[in-house]
């Protein structure tokens, strides 16, 4: 009786080497070493309404409760909004404490004329937070600023109420008349207009003109934007290049004289919402990039893209199309300006 052959056992395959973790393409946005900032995003976000305190108050004397109606309508559409989103998504109510909405509703609001209808500033409210943050996931994930996305959707919906303009009062004339009903164009409007004069560069400045309601004052929206800079908040960058980019286009603009609206530097800086943008706006953390480079490239491509709309587009006003464009550059951006780790390579 023969003997079964033996069956040897299958070598074993040899281990396959892990190969170590590649830290240029897990961190894509930039490498070690990363910062931790101390400030929460609750604290963050009410220093911001803190800082836009001073461009309030402006606009409660130029255009009284009508301001304070119209910021009121979209912080509760905002809050609300958020509320219901949360409801629907399984979540938690957390996110109305961080403050996050309010801040996209004073923003909104700020950037509204003070004689909207407030049923229209309650929608530009509700779809600032519902198709600009609750839909892509909420806070930290929106690739568009909410608030400039509430109001291009007004600007489709309601382009004749939004561009109506209510006569602000000075200091001097508070109690003497009243302004409703009563329109007037704005600094940039009337630098298109030839029958028009623009106002004086101490009425941009101090306040007394027409505009939206944080757009009156060009010193509360500097004093209120050098706060949050000061105080670690917001990043210097953005509002630098943004500042910077405006003057030196409006300057080559009007030493060459093209574009139908040369009103000088100083003109363009204090007029519209060129202040109240370059620091409530664009320093937005969710829609700039997160690289110092990146951030001067996105402020300075703000800059541009506001002066080239104001001289030479249908608009007297660019900032809200500046934003959204850049808005959708910032991944690219990030990518371009993505430092290289130390021995590493950059990934692609």
């Amino acid at each position: 009786m023969s003997e079964a052959p033996t069956q040897t056992p299958p070598a074993p395959k040899p281990k396959k080497k892990k190969k170590a973790p590649d830290f240029g393409r897990q961190f894509l946005v930039s490498a070690a070493p990363h910062l931790r900032v101390g400030l929460s995003t609750r604290r963050i976000m009410f220093e911001v309404v803190g800082a836009m305190t001073p461009m309030f108050v402006v606009a409660l004397y130029a255009f009284r409760l009508q301001a304070l109606l119209i910021t009121v309508a979209v912080v509760v559409a905002c809050l609300l909004t958020e509320a219901i989103a949360n409801r629907m998504r399984g979540r938690g109510q957390e996110s109305l404490a961080d403050g996050s909405a309010i801040v996209t509703g004073v923003i909104l609001a700020f950037s509204l004329p003070p004689g909207l209808h407030l049923y229209m500033a309650f929608i530009g409210g509700v779809v600032a937070i519902a198709l600009a943050k609750a839909i892509f996931g909420g806070l930290g994930q929106n690739l568009f600023n909410p608030a400039m996305v509430g109001r291009a959707f007004l600007m489709i919906c309601f382009p004749a109420a939004m561009g109506a303009w209510l006569e602000p009062q000075t200091l001097a004339r508070i109690g003497d008349a009243s302004i409703d009903g009563v329109t007037m164009a704005t600094p940039l409007a009337a630098a298109i207009d030839p029958a028009l004069s623009p106002p004086p560069l101490s009425a941009l400045f101090f306040g007394g003109v027409g505009g939206s309601i944080g757009e009156t004052s060009a010193l509360a929206a500097l004093l209120g934007g050098l706060y949050l800079v000061i105080r670690g908040v917001a990043d210097w960058r953005q509002p630098l290049g943004v500042l910077l980019a405006a003057s030196v286009f409006a300057f080559a603009a009007t030493a060459g004289g093209f574009g139908d609206r040369l009103e000088g530097v100083a003109f363009h800086l204090c007029s519209g919402a060129m202040m109240f943008g370059a620091f409530f706006i664009a320093t937005d953390y969710v829609g700039s990039p997160i690289t110092p480079i990146g951030r001067l490239i996105f402020g300075f491509g703000v800059g541009v893209l506001v002066m080239i709309i104001r001289l030479y587009g249908a608009y007297p006003e660019g900032f809200m199309f500046a934003i959204l464009i850049m808005n959708s550059l910032t991944p690219l951006i990030e990518r371009w300006t993505r430092p290289t780790p130390f021995g590493g390579h950059v990934a692609t």
